[in-house]
């Protein structure tokens, strides 16, 4: 199947996780050649243009290009794939955000598969377009197949700062594997905050659905403590099947970051335990 058309079916699926609640949230899918809102002399392809300089549009509206400039993995320089030789896309998604009280505006390149690993390759771009559009930070967020931003996609964590949401995911016939970058931007960098993992199954007899929440928490300090929690919920599923159904059950793991001087710090370990867990089902 070619990839393009993968990665399109594999968006289909997993849109519920990007969108819980249609058009509730700020992240749009804008014609790249189209002009940003209030500047006719700067479209989206200008923009993606400052990550893949030779980016172009094809007969089709599908734009293709060679590799992105240099970028570090959002993980660190030991993590993530080399860039593919050509990139191609019908298109990114666009998210208004503030960072150190100013306005600035992210965009998510999904670039297909990385040459040399399992993972794909995305690109988190951060640019001021205030005035003369700057590109601030790139990072590779892909830590597997797919993409996207995840819902609620951006966190307000004080009154001139957000924190972004993505989600990276791959998923066979009975089994959804998806890992939820936390990011923070900070002196218009992009800094991971934590990598969550879930895992989603769907047996004969039951159903295990992993699914997280966001919430920011004031606590005096300059940045909004962040609590994420998984539902970790199991449903039989009614049918007559070879192994016995468990009881339908359903149970929080919470983790709370707090801002500590110059980094988040989490307050337990809970969602490594729940990893390690799920590794175990795979």
């Amino acid at each position: 199947m070619p990839t393009n058309l993968f990665r399109f079916i594999i968006a289909l699926v997993l849109l519920p996780f990007s969108w819980a609640v249609a058009g509730a949230q700020a992240v749009s899918f804008p014609d790249l050649g189209s002009a940003l809102p209030g500047r006719a002399d700067v479209t989206y392809l200008d923009l993606a243009r400052m990550v893949i300089p030779d980016l172009a549009a094809d007969k089709d509206g599908f734009y293709k290009g060679g590799s992105p400039i240099d970028m570090r993995h959002i993980e660190g320089p030991d993590d993530g794939g080399s860039p593919p030789e050509t990139s191609g896309f019908f298109n990114a998604a666009v998210l208004a955000i503030k960072a150190g009280g100013k306005d600035r505006l992210a965009m998510l390149f999904d670039l297909g598969d990385s040459p040399d690993s399992a993972e794909g390759y995305a690109v988190l771009a951060l640019y001021d377009i205030t005035a003369k559009p700057k590109l601030l930070d790139a990072a590779n967020v892909a830590v597997d197949r797919s993409t996207y931003f995840r819902e609620p996609n951006k966190l307000s964590i004080g009154e001139g700062d957000d924190a972004l949401i993505t989600m990276s995911a791959h998923f066979n016939s009975n089994q959804n594997y998806v890992a939820t970058p936390l990011i923070m931007v900070a002196k218009d960098r992009f800094e991971l905050v934590d990598m969550i993992y879930t895992f989603d199954e769907k047996l004969c007899a039951y159903s295990r659905k992993q699914d997280i929440g966001f919430q920011t928490i004031a606590d005096g300090q300059p940045y909004a403590a962040i609590k994420a929690t998984v539902t970790d919920a199991t449903e039989p599923s009614g049918e007559s099947c070879d192994e016995a159904a468990p009881k339908a059950a359903s149970h929080e793991i919470s983790v709370t970051y707090h801002w500590d001087k110059t980094h988040y710090v989490k307050d337990s370990d809970a969602f490594e335990k729940l990893a390690a867990e799920n590794e175990k089902r795979f």
